[in-house]
């Protein structure tokens, strides 16, 4: 039997992960010699007698060819740690998985344009809250939608609020997405996301996911599913989150293996900037636009022509005292009338949109766009 299933036979089992499978490989050279080794053998390569004991059953009552024919009739590709076609990023960070699973449309080979680094470098994560505003809405389409126009693939995590809002504008503005699930890559976690799971797929994106076929999500699922979400991309963006958002785990991996962090800073008075604001205390890059990101990656920008105008009465009101002079944020709130509560949040908004350019200290000039 090929090499490759005996990984797959290890993946399945929920006894060994990452680290403990190098230790067998380390000791018998193989996965196969590991897979059919006695119970001495395996406890001399470091296993406990408890893990010992599970394995012996599992090798017993499973069938790694059934289990690959399983995957095949799924349309699930998988691959292992020493392919050619496992992500080279991902492959890079501490602890890799040993087996990724794969769900694409059965179009050429199936995942190999979303991952093969060599090829592309674009691959780019975006996170953060469930708890979506319409402040974080905002800003994560503006920037998902010029990073998708740079030739970026958007990497995320399938969850209700920014995760879905980066998958969806990628998909409306003909990108590729790729969705890394806390799950096995047959099961749409959250359920409510089905039509975005089926979308895509659809449009060429991939699942994928550590876990095998019928996993449910568990409580330590999801911290494995996020250094996946990091280990696939060159960078990672917050775009909005509290304290505790799991999106700080996966900004955390990408600092542990020496990947870009972005956030976008927020409005001080909401829960969902702390976790942003924190990340930037810690180095993070702060994102005022998606310049900063592509500036990052040496990505160069498609220019965007269009007119310098508002969206609303508020921004009309900015873009024309502007025209002819460069005014401070004090001045904006004596001339437009807005209140000083929200002029911040619309003056970072207009930012993100190329609509005006902040010169620091509280000076604001009409954008470069036009």
């Amino acid at each position: 039997m090929d090499e490759r299933l005996y990984w797959l036979g290890f993946a399945v089992f929920s006894g060994i992960g990452p680290v403990r499978f190098q230790k067998l490989l380390d000791h018998f050279g193989t996965a196969a010699s590991a897979w059919d080794a006695g119970s001495a053998d395996l406890k001399k390569a470091g296993l406990g007698d408890i893990t010992v004991k599970k394995l012996d059953e599992f090798r017993r009552n499973f069938s790694i060819r059934d289990y690959y024919q399983k995957l095949q009739d799924s349309g699930v590709k998988f691959f292992t740690l020493r392919d050619v076609d496992y992500p080279k990023l991902l492959s890079q960070i501490k602890n890799p998985p040993i087996v990724l699973f794969v769900k694409a449309m059965p179009v050429g080979r199936q995942g190999e344009f979303l991952f093969n680094a060599a090829e592309n470098q674009r691959t780019v994560a975006v996170v953060g809250t469930r708890r979506i505003t319409a402040y974080g809405r905002q800003v994560t389409e503006l920037i998902v939608r010029d990073l998708v126009e740079a030739g970026c693939v958007i990497v995320s995590g399938l969850a209700l609020g920014v995760d879905s809002k980066a998958h969806n504008v990628t998909i409306e503005n003909n990108g590729k997405t790729i969705a890394v699930l806390g799950s096995g890559v047959d099961l749409c976690t959250p359920r409510e996301n089905f039509s975005l799971y089926r979308k895509i797929l659809e449009t060429g994106g991939a699942i994928v996911s550590e876990f095998p076929l019928g996993q449910e999500p568990i409580k330590g699922s999801f911290p494995s599913r996020n250094r996946i979400i990091a280990g696939l991309s060159l960078g990672v963006v917050v775009t909005e989150g509290a304290a505790d958002s799991g999106a700080l785990i996966t900004a955390e991996d990408a600092f542990l293996n020496k990947r870009k962090v972005f956030a976008v800073p927020g409005p001080i008075t909401s829960n969902y900037s702390k976790g942003p604001n924190s990340l930037i205390a810690k180095g993070a890059i702060t994102v005022n636009g998606s310049r900063d990101i592509l500036q990052a990656f040496e990505i160069t920008q498609k220019p965007r022509v269009r007119n310098v105008r508002g969206e609303n009465k508020d921004e009309q009101a900015i873009i024309d005292f502007l025209q002819n002079e460069q005014l401070h944020m004090d001045e904006l709130i004596k001339r437009t009338g807005i209140q000083v509560s929200a002029i911040g949040t619309i003056l970072s908004l207009m930012e993100m949109k190329g609509l005006v350019r902040n010169l620091g200290a509280g000076i604001f000039a009409l954008g470069e766009i036009g």
